[in-house]
């Protein structure tokens, strides 16, 4: 047996197993080797039935005598009752509500092993475990039951029908025959640190000692844990700084910052910049001084001001004779962003053009010929600026919005049209410090953490559906006083179900017909052609309607200030990073503004939600609340961004362990005296984990 050996060929695994295994993304021996478990049971104490205390923890082997499932119609329990035996002369009830599921397989002459709680049920003067840990034992089980009682128990994630069991005895085969990993940390780095060899590591994982501590198995404390843990933020952490090292020993553009370009921003600034802004522009300044390649990540919170940042970041590679390129992931962003770009630049006798897929073919024509020639200093658009045909004259500086929309073979593609162009990359979204570090690892990142003055903290109300009637009247008294509002359906998926449009376009006619006969209420989302959603963009940011009525396609970077109140309706169905992106539609001017999220059922994560929206309007905070709900991947769709799925290491609770390997890996590859080993970290990382660091790159 090899580390590579596909598990098919492993004994007790075969096609069929292997095929649910790969599901879970186990295809070698390596794999199952690093799939730890997820919790831990102590099971040290077994027992005879007759040998068992009430107000122990105990585990039992026994046959179940009999068993019956008595459904409680009222409540819907479905109580599965089991009475079991072992020979000891002793009866032992097990209870499980909502048991229905142990109907069909913990039938009479089973043989199973329980772990729980042991009561004394008095009217019956039986002992009675409820709700406890089961597992089905098989007739000849008894050769190996040491590896599923008597001991601290690794309990695994099932995979199809294979059972946390099976899995005990496959790693506990894999442990046996096969050759253990290198062991590929440098020697200094494991010694300074202080961690045990791999192969420890790996078997005391599986297998903790009979001295093990339970609490710290279950936080992932103990120093196998942390090994592990250690070993993938290194190894991501070394692939990321070998990145940004090479990128930033590549040739760039060294722009120069000279007093004409100072008096272009000072006379295209249309106010004060906030503390952040300034250093935030002097961060971007000084790396487009440099002769290398920028590659900055600018993040902020709704309506911080950094389209305003990306302008000044604009004229420095404009007045140095290149070219700007501005990459949106929507129309009604991209055509955002260059009227307000063309607003800035006009001044400055710049020429902005946009470039989407909305424009018609003469149009786009013609923009692409000026591109070409340079007669356009700043293009604005979607995807239509990645084809082929759009060639840029001196392309110097690539700003993308919300980026994290776009793929990296989209970022290189707009890249590829200038010879090693600044890269400056943008989000709304904002992202924990412990993710950024880690998904935006290869960039340098700059963060605006301060509103523009006397802009107002959006209040944030809770609704539910029986109370929409209130919300309505509260609307209606906002746009008495001469306000706008959002009325917003959203989305699950990245795209638009019809039932979803349905339901706005049923909205949009209750609240135009019965609710507000008298208002102008206007209706967009996705599925509506680009000239129809431009238009109804339009009239709302004009004023002509008063209340708009849309699906998530409002989310990102719409600027109406005269829009003060946003209900979103179904709140429960998202996550808090796009809550807060939807209530930052709104407190954009001067007045008190309002968020009002309509709820039906919700269940404690979704309280919790509520909870944090109302008590706070710092995007930060909010994000890393929706990291603790949600998790990282399912946060900020790390699938798609290109993170590494992390096989035990966790962002968040293990945040401490990335700092550490981090401050490792960049000693490690700055180091001058340790070539050979870095030279060793390259090779490890070309060999074992290249296909794992297609990252957030963008160079």
């Amino acid at each position: 047996m090899e580390l590579s050996t596909p598990l098919q060929y492993v004994k007790g695994i075969g096609p069929a197993r292997a095929q649910m295994l790969a599901a879970k993304g186990l295809e070698t021996v390596s794999d199952l080797l690093y799939y730890a478990p997820f919790r831990y049971e102590d099971r040290r104490n077994v027992k005879s039935i007759s040998e068992l205390a009430p107000g122990e923890k105990a585990a039992v082997l026994a046959r179940i005598a009999d068993a019956k499932l008595t459904n409680f119609r009222r409540r819907a329990l479905g109580l599965f009752e089991a009475t079991l035996e072992d020979g000891s002369g002793s009866r032992l009830s097990a209870r499980w509500f909502h048991g229905e599921r142990y109907a069909d397989s913990l039938t009479p002459g089973t043989r199973v092993a329980l772990f729980g709680k042991v009561e004394l049920d008095r009217m019956r003067g039986l002992r009675v475990m409820v709700q406890p840990e089961v597992e089905i034992l098989s007739e000849d089980d008894d050769e190996d039951e040491t590896l599923h009682s008597g001991r601290v128990v690794a309990v695994y994630e099932a995979a199809g029908k294979i059972s946390t069991r099976a899995f005990r005895k496959l790693i506990d085969r894999v442990l046996k025959e096969a050759p253990m990993p290198e062991d590929a940390l440098p020697s200094s780095v494991r010694t300074r640190v202080g961690l045990p060899h791999l192969a420890t590591a790996i078997r005391e994982t599986h297998c903790p000692g009979p001295d093990a501590s339970l609490a710290l198995l279950n936080e992932f404390r103990t120093p196998a844990q942390t090994r592990l843990i250690f070993d993938e933020f290194f190894w991501l952490e070394c692939g990321l700084t070998l990145k940004k090292t090479k990128a930033r020993a590549a040739t760039g553009i060294s722009f120069e910052i000279t007093e004409r370009v100072r008096d272009q921003i000072k006379a295209m600034l249309p106010f004060k910049p906030t503390a952040a802004q300034k250093r935030v522009m002097q961060e971007i300044a000084d790396d487009m001084k440099n002769p290398h390649p920028m590659n900055r990540l600018l993040q902020g919170d709704v309506g911080s001001g950094k389209t305003i940042v990306a302008a000044q970041a604009a004229i420095i590679a404009i007045e140095n004779g290149y070219q700007a390129a501005v990459l949106a992931p929507t129309e009604i962003l991209a055509n955002q962003h260059f009227v307000y770009l063309k607003r800035l630049l006009d001044k400055l006798h710049y020429v902005v053009a946009p470039l989407t897929g909305a424009a018609n073919a003469r149009e786009k024509q013609q923009i692409k010929r000026l591109i070409a020639d340079r007669y356009v200093h700043m293009v604005v658009g979607t995807h239509a600026l990645l084809q082929s045909d759009v060639v840029f004259s001196k392309l110097g500086l690539v700003i993308i919005d919300e980026q994290h929309r776009f793929g990296v073979r989209q970022r290189l593609a707009l890249m590829e049209k200038g010879a090693q162009p600044d890269v400056l990359v943008m989000t709304a979204t904002p992202i924990p410090r412990t993710l950024a570090l880690t998904l935006y690892g290869d960039l340098d990142v700059s963060t605006i953490d301060e509103l523009p003055p006397g802009r107002k903290p959006i209040v944030t109300r809770h609704a539910t559906q029986s109370q929409v009637e209130g919300v309505y009247s509260f609307l209606a008294q906002h746009i008495k006083a001469g306000r706008q509002a959002y009325v917003v359906y959203p989305i699950v998926e990245e795209t638009e179900t019809t039932a979803t449009i349905k339901a706005a376009e049923s909205m949009f006619e209750h609240l135009s017909s019965i609710v507000f006969p008298n208002v102008a209420v206007g209706l967009l989302h996705g599925r509506m052609r680009p000239e129809e959603k431009d238009d109804a963009m339009m009239r709302f940011k004009a004023g002509e309607t008063k209340i708009l009525v849309s699906t998530t396609v409002i989310e990102v970077g719409v600027d109406v200030p005269n829009a003060s109140v946003i209900v979103i309706e179904q709140a429960e169905r998202f996550g808090l990073a796009q809550l807060h992106q939807l209530r930052g539609r709104v407190g954009r001017g001067s007045h008190q503004s309002y968020c009002i999220l309509v709820t039906s059922k919700l269940n404690d994560v979704g309280r919790e939600r509520i909870r944090t929206l109302i008590d706070s309007n710092d995007g930060f905070h909010i994000a890393e609340m929706d990291m603790k709900l949600r998790g990282p991947g399912e946060f900020y769709g790390t699938k798609q961004s290109g993170i590494p799925g992390l096989r035990l290491a966790d962002l968040m609770r293990d945040a401490d362990i990335l700092e550490l390997a981090r401050k490792e890996a960049q000693t490690l590859i700055a180091s001058e005296e340790n070539k050979e080993d870095v030279r060793a970290v390259v090779r490890y990382i070309q060999e074992h984990w290249q296909r794992r660091y297609a990252l957030a790159q963008v160079g």
